[in-house]
């Protein structure tokens, strides 16, 4: 099973260039064999461009990605708002290589003032099969409590997918949270994040597919572009045992 993320900067509100992005970056992925691609937070029509209207053109957004994974044959993972009857839920949408609408994940932990103004929060974990296995979705903020991704592994989820919106000065999540859920779960997890900066946002990049041992399958500094790897079913190389917490954790009481 070949995974992979794309990491670039946020689209800024133009729909055109956002769709743009995604072209290039499921043709790439196509290039690469990838049957999962996964892109940041919110991607269209930006993480900081995002408000509770939506914008002009809105319509034509999820037809045309439809459109996209079918003709590139892969299936994609994205932020997307979700605007319903006077609310707005931060989203990860997934589409299969045959264009239609595998889940849909509304985001639960909502980051800071300025997310719980503008958005509803989910209240519902998601896991979907695809291709034989079962993935989980979570966004962002949302990764960094251990209970969501634990949540997840329970119900079945042999590997987790992270669209993200992560900023400076966060790093610690990039370099230790997030291979952290990795590795105590025992799953495989895709961080896609953006790079380059928004108004005043500053993204950490530092996009990441970690292994079910926490280690960096394919990992991104600040640079654009697409990074895979072989998940699922892949020897480790280096031979590090996988945690056995998920099976021996006993509840105090």
């Amino acid at each position: 099973m070949i995974v992979g993320f794309y990491q670039c900067p946020s689209p800024k509100g133009d729909l055109d260039v956002g769709l743009g992005a995604v072209e290039t970056a499921l043709q790439s992925a196509a290039d690469a064999n990838a049957d999962m691609l996964v892109m940041p937070e919110v991607f269209l029509p930006g993480y900081g461009a995002t408000t509770q209207a939506a914008p002009e053109g809105w319509d034509r957004v999820e037809p045309r990605l439809s459109e996209l994974c079918q003709h590139y044959g892969t299936a994609l993972t994205i932020g997307l708002p979700d605007y319903q009857s006077g609310q707005v839920f931060n989203t990860a949408v997934v589409f299969d290589p045959d264009g239609g609408t595998l889940a849909r994940y509304r985001k639960i932990q909502l980051f800071g003032e300025a997310e719980k103004a503008l958005y509803s929060p989910g209240t519902d974990h998601v896991v979907f099969g695809y291709r034989g296995k079962k993935w989980g979705l979570l966004i962002c903020y949302d990764v960094e409590f251990p209970e969501h991704v634990r949540a997840l592994v329970r119900a079945g989820a042999d590997i987790v997918l992270v669209p993200t919106a992560n900023m400076k000065p966060f790093v610690n999540v990039n370099r230790i949270m997030v291979p952290s859920r990795a590795a105590e779960n025992g799953v495989p997890l895709v961080y896609a994040n953006y790079c380059g900066t928004e108004g005043a946002l500053s993204y950490t990049g530092m996009s990441v597919i970690c292994g079910p041992d926490g280690t960096a399958l394919a990992s991104q500094d600040q640079s654009t572009g697409l990074c895979v790897a072989e998940i699922l079913g892949t020897p480790d190389a280096q031979d590090i045992p996988l945690s056995t917490q998920l099976a021996d954790f006993q509840q105090p009481g």
